[in-house]
């Protein structure tokens, strides 16, 4: 069996000789179909991923199919079925899974951060992280809901009101997602990035503005869509020092920024505007299965092909020259899909 691995920061490696696992009670043995490059795995590559050690098979933007049913797994999973896989562990014991709040288990074992992930031939995994029901989307529209999730869970922590004003840093595929959470709150979204063809999926997902903060100057536009208050709601969703310190510049007066990128060395801020303005904080960690079901609804719904969003798509061999790619060409790539066809 063949798996893609990150041996080390800047150094890749393709296994031939890995063995085939086999489905233990209530697991599901699945062929893996398509996989995504997440920011994280960029992060990873790059050395710049303080959750993770090497080496390390990275992928959690997973599409698969059943291939294999263990013993005691309930009716209702099928050989051949297409499988969106949950890859988030819990203990169901610490205080985040307590608070019903499982997307932050304190002991969560996310697939190809924590632990290997999906850039494998095979995996196998608990029935109950394998979410069916989804035969009739594409695999490489199932390979993009997972990072649409974590966007969308951003944009819930954010809870805009009907009529707010959101700002969204970052339109790849997690800020795309929080794009559309934004929308499904009724807020009127902002999207901002430098890249115009990313700022134009924005707008087909549902920002009803876009800023091209490369070309535009970022305050005087924010003041000028706002009426000079600033938005209720900023997600950061790139991971970048200047950003995390921008949203606190421009969220306005008593609203909320939401931090659903992370960034590895410390960031200096001016904290006196957290007082001044009465502002709340907060992070966003991974998804829950309700963002899930919400971004398949979209899907259905909008009858919304996501498959625009994929910048490429390459064989497994050439995993490792996209992921230089990607490193090297960040701002113009939305999403990157390793296939095992």
């Amino acid at each position: 069996m063949r798996a893609f691995v990150i041996d080390q920061p800047g150094q890749y490696s393709i296994s031939e000789n890995m063995a085939k696992p086999q489905p233990q009670d209530g697991e599901l043995l699945l062929k893996i179909r398509k996989v995504g490059f997440c920011g994280s795995d960029l992060n990873t590559y790059s050395g710049r991923n303080p959750m993770v050690s090497y080496p390390r098979i990275p992928g959690h933007e997973i599409a698969a199919e059943i291939v294999e049913i263990g013993r005691n797994v309930p009716e209702g999973y099928h050989i051949g079925d297409k499988v969106l896989v949950l890859p988030y562990t819990t203990c169901g014991s610490c205080w985040s899974c307590l608070n019903n709040r499982p997307n932050a288990c304190k002991n969560n074992q996310t697939l190809g951060v924590q632990q290997d992930g999906g850039m494998t031939e095979y995996l196998t995994l608990p029935y109950e992280k394998a979410i069916t029901g989804i035969n009739d989307l594409s695999f490489s529209e199932i390979a993009l809901v997972e990072p649409l999730t974590v966007g969308v869970h951003a944009a819930g922590r954010g809870a805009p009101k009907a009529g707010e004003n959101l700002l969204v840093f970052g339109c790849g595929l997690v800020g795309l997602g929080a794009i559309v959470g934004g929308s499904m709150y009724g807020a009127n979204v902002i999207a901002v990035d430098i890249d115009d063809k990313k700022l134009e999926l924005a707008g087909k997902l549902g920002a009803k503005h876009v800023v091209n903060s490369a070309t535009q100057n970022l305050q005087d536009e924010v003041e000028k869509l706002t009426d000079g208050h600033g938005p209720a709601v900023i997600v950061e969703a790139i991971g970048l020092s200047d950003t995390f310190v921008t949203a606190i510049d421009l969220v306005a007066f008593t609203g909320t920024v939401v931090y659903v990128g992370y960034v590895k060395n410390p960031v200096e801020y001016i904290t006196k505007k957290f007082v001044m303005k009465e502002m709340q904080i907060l992070g966003s960690r991974n998804a829950i299965k309700d963002d899930f079901k919400a971004i398949l609804e979209v899907m259905r719904n909008k009858n919304m092909s996501l498959e625009q969003l994929i910048s490429r798509e390459v064989p497994l061999s050439e995993a490792g020259p996209a992921l230089d790619y990607w490193k090297n060409n960040t701002a113009s790539i939305s999403k990157i899909l390793v296939s095992f066809d």
